[in-house]
């Protein structure tokens, strides 16, 4: 193998190898899903004729048997998990929220939302307005459970955070499944495709530890900032049906690591 590719690949899959461990995910069953991964590509990249046994077995270097067993079961299997409905729309909400014009007072704070309202801004009216195909007292629960939002005693919603953060851990490893498989299908674009998609990074080898407490706030509020901006730009322009030709998915990301100055060459 190419060293240089192995060095990234390693370095990719280091941090979810360490994960996978701690969950008592064994390298037998890593290897399985890996060998099955690998067959389900290979059968996506061969889209001009249907590949035999053999040309499975040669493009993934996994033995014919093995490849007709993974078959069958790529064949009967459901597409991977992606970031569940509710979850998806708590998400939305949220947004629509820090976003709107009409859901901030005069000092640029957030105003706090009646489920329903005749005049002003609502839990309902954000339900419409991300074309949610959920009951508004579903997703405020929700938002409730997951600590995002709090009611006063008046039955008004209050949110306690500007980004919802599910406490579920399926969900949880559902975002991250979506988030970090996106990105890196970006970064992997990248490297043979052009034009190539938007992908910055900010690199500080040694910044003291007091620098970097301070700068968090200000990169979470400059992150907010650039987030919420977009959100008020694209989603008006969101197709009301997924499947109208030509729409587009896209996802927007930005995120901020912390490491010992020396841990990073360490693990290269």
């Amino acid at each position: 193998m190419n060293a240089v590719l192995q060095r990234a690949i390693s370095r990719l899959l280091r941090p979810l190898v360490g994960y996978a461990i701690s969950q008592g995910f064994t390298f037998t069953a890593f290897a399985e899903l890996l060998k099955t991964l690998y067959v389900d590509e290979a059968l996506a990249r061969a889209a001009h004729r249907p590949p035999t046994g053999s040309d499975l077995s040669l493009m993934t270097g996994i033995h014919r048997k093995d490849v007709k067993r993974l078959r069958a079961l790529v064949a009967e299997g459901s597409p991977p998990a992606s970031l569940g409905r509710g979850t998806h729309i708590a998400a939305q909400l949220i947004a629509a929220w820090t976003a709107g014009k009409d859901t901030r007072d005069a000092s640029g704070a957030l105003l706090g939302l009646p489920l329903h309202s005749e005049s002003g801004p609502s839990i309902e009216t954000l339900t419409r307005r991300i074309k949610a195909d959920m009951r508004p007292r579903a997703i405020l629960d929700e938002l409730v459970r997951a600590r995002a939002v709090r009611i006063d005693d008046a039955g008004c919603a209050h949110l306690l955070r500007t980004a919802y953060v599910p406490d579920i851990p399926e969900e949880k490893l559902n975002f991250l499944a979506d988030n970090v498989g996106d990105h890196m299908a970006c970064a992997f674009h990248n490297l043979a495709d052009d034009p190539p998609f938007l992908e910055r990074a900010l690199f500080l080898d040694a910044l003291p530890a007091e620098a970097a407490l301070h700068a968090r706030p200000r990169i979470e509020a400059a992150a907010d900032h650039l987030l919420q901006g977009l959100h008020r730009e694209l989603n008006p322009l969101e197709c009301a049906d997924k499947a109208t030709p030509g729409a587009r998915r896209m996802r927007v990301g930005v995120y901020c690591y912390e490491d010992t100055a020396l841990s990073g060459e360490h693990r290269s």
